[in-house]
């Protein structure tokens, strides 16, 4: 098993480019079980999580290859492949593979799925997602850590999402594609209006799908008899983006980030030049620079259009060396907060109080080995590493490369002194 190795205290500067979305691919690909027609999905990142993906699909009946950011898709002839059943051993690695549930049920009327696995950051049942099931008339049951979902034919309903926590993003994916082949009309309230979904809806209309109101809080799907293959290019990872955005201000540098979509990180454009973060928007990408000390900010993460709990332990590596005191309130996962304690090892001054963390700005923190619990917080442990003095270590980074395509050489080409060694 591999670590991550940190020579901090670099100041980053110059071009870097952003993958495709992880949370927009990995529901397109799982999309493609609507069709029995070739499918080709370009700009996918090589993450761990699109290889699963990839997996999976095979596991239910497709010819599915990754190539330099291409996956064709295209029916197996092998008819001893289970069409309907998504294994445990490849969905519990993964909580977005559970968004075959959907797809599975729409094309053949029945699906037999494995309760998802994912990162560990706290309960994230599947509730809602088998709300949406029903309401379209699955009969579901429950087995063996297999979820059972089986409907002659789906029917158009009113379905609403709206959770404890607020929307879901793979609920309403979820739902989404399963009422695409549902017979009449469905209408999807307190859907999420992330970006994410924004493409899926936008890859199902390439398909044939009568969808309409993506992107807001209403969503209308118009049943069809079947879909067709289709080509689609994914939209560009910003979270991945809003990462290398915090490492030019952690590392005081300057950065500009390309194959980005600005208007998609409208919440953490607005906190950062609420701290004095120095950014300049074009069409596709951005510029970070590091001009002056920056101020505290405090945040609250909500679903889009709001601050994205994904960039939520990113933020708080920058917070914890800005002078001040900032509150950062997760109200989407209250228990996301693991990586704080590997902050605290390198220097921080962080208390958590139920779904707060209160920050208190130290002047530097200091290298140490560190542990990545899950996805974000690993991203957060390399930021605190590039702004460290001395070495960092973090350990368990098969986290990382769930969500991150060569971070390491993306963070080289930007000055970093970055490097992996066995453990």
């Amino acid at each position: 098993m591999d670590k991550l190795v940190i020579d901090g205290g670099v100041r980053l500067k110059g071009d870097v480019r952003v993958s495709g979305s992880k949370n927009s691919v990995l529901p397109i690909l799982a999309a493609t079980l609507l069709t029995d027609e070739p499918c080709v999905v370009r700009n996918v990142p090589g993450l761990r999580d699109t290889n699963t993906m990839v997996k999976i699909l095979r596991s239910l009946g497709k010819n599915a290859e990754l190539n330099k950011g291409v996956v064709s898709v295209v029916s197996s002839k092998n008819n001893s492949l289970p069409r309907w059943v998504a294994d445990y051993k490849l969905v519990s690695t993964m909580r977005a593979s559970f968004c075959v549930l959907g797809p599975l049920l729409g094309r053949f009327g029945e699906a037999r799925v494995s309760l998802p696995g994912g990162c560990v950051i706290g309960i994230r049942p599947v509730d809602l997602h088998l709300k949406g099931i029903k309401a379209l008339g699955a009969a579901i049951s429950m087995d063996s850590g297999y979820v059972y979902a089986k409907a002659k034919q789906l029917k158009g309903s009113h379905v609403y999402l709206g959770g404890v926590y607020g929307s879901s993003v793979l609920a309403t994916g979820n739902v989404m594609m399963a009422a695409v082949l549902a017979k009449g009309k469905t209408v999807i309230e307190s859907a999420a209006c992330e970006p994410e979904v924004e493409d899926l809806a936008d890859f199902l209309i390439k398909m044939g799908a009568k969808i309409r109101g993506h992107g807001t809080p209403v969503i209308e799907v118009e049943g069809v008899k079947r879909l067709r293959g289709a080509e689609h290019s994914v939209i560009p990872d910003r979270i991945e983006a809003g990462t290398f955005m915090i490492a030019a201000l952690v590392t005081r540098g300057d950065i500009t980030i390309k194959n980005m979509v600005p208007r998609h990180m409208g919440a953490l454009v607005d906190k950062l030049e609420e701290a004095g973060a120095s950014l300049v928007k074009s069409a596709d990408s951005m510029r970070v620079c590091y001009k002056k000390q920056l101020k505290p900010v405090n945040v609250s993460t909500l679903p889009y259009p709001g601050f994205p709990t994904d960039m939520q332990a990113q933020l708080m590596s920058l917070m914890s060396i800005t002078p001040g005191i900032s509150i950062i309130t997760e109200k989407i996962y209250p228990d996301r907060f693991m990586h704080v304690a590997e902050l605290n090892r390198m220097g921080a001054l962080i208390q958590r109080e139920g779904p707060h963390a209160i920050v208190s700005g130290v002047k530097k923190l200091s290298g140490a080995p560190v542990m990545a619990s899950d996805l974000r917080a690993s991203a957060c442990l390399v930021l605190a590493g590039l702004a460290a003095s001395g070495k960092t270590s973090i350990s368990r980074i098969y986290h990382l490369e769930r969500g991150y395509e060569n971070i390491e050489r993306k963070l080289e080409g930007l000055g970093a002194k970055i490097w992996r060694e066995k453990e």
